[in-house]
């Protein structure tokens, strides 16, 4: 059970501010007779808000006025303008841990695969390099594997590329 609630955890943990309000919205569901897509949704357009001000490092405030323009009555966002301040900084600091970042390289495996001779081919084909990267698209996420089979020069070239962006990106920092 989630100790403090959406407003009121004291560690910081983004994880537990959403699951909160998970409970929160299963709370409203029951408690208003919305339908499960009603609750869906207002909380998608809640995540949505409170990023775009976090991104933009609006001020309570502002917020609230925007909000009540929206048409939401002035307690409801007096209340989620508070929650807001509370945790904007984390909030802020999360998104930019998941902005402009590349997938992660979380393992690598390959092998070569090179036909001496057979008597199903006329002609034995050059080596075939076959690559299969585990990459994640954010950090904690599962990685998915990516597989790839390369010709041996398509592979030099590649090689060459990668070792290049990587000369490039260690001189950049």
């Amino acid at each position: 059970m989630v100790d403090k609630g959406f407003c009121g955890s004291t560690d910081g943990n983004l994880g537990r501010s959403i699951g909160s309000l998970v409970l929160f919205s299963l709370k409203l569901m029951a408690d208003t007779k919305f339908e499960s897509g009603d609750v869906k949704a207002t909380v998608a357009v809640l995540s949505f808000i409170l990023s775009s001000a976090a991104k933009h490092s609006v001020d309570g405030e502002s917020l609230s006025s925007e909000l009540q323009q929206l048409g939401l009555p002035k307690e409801h966002a007096a209340s989620l303008c508070r929650c807001y301040e509370e945790k904007q900084i984390p909030l802020q600091k999360h998104l930019r841990v998941c902005s402009l970042r590349t997938n992660r390289l979380a393992g690598v495996g390959w092998w070569v695969d090179y036909t001496l001779s057979s008597s199903l081919l006329q002609s034995v084909e050059e080596p075939m390099v076959h690559l299969r990267l585990e990459v994640a698209a954010a950090p904690g996420a599962p990685a998915q594997p990516v597989a790839m089979s390369l010709s041996a020069d398509k592979f030099q070239v590649l090689l060459a590329e990668l070792k290049q962006a990587q000369t490039l990106m260690s001189s950049l920092g």
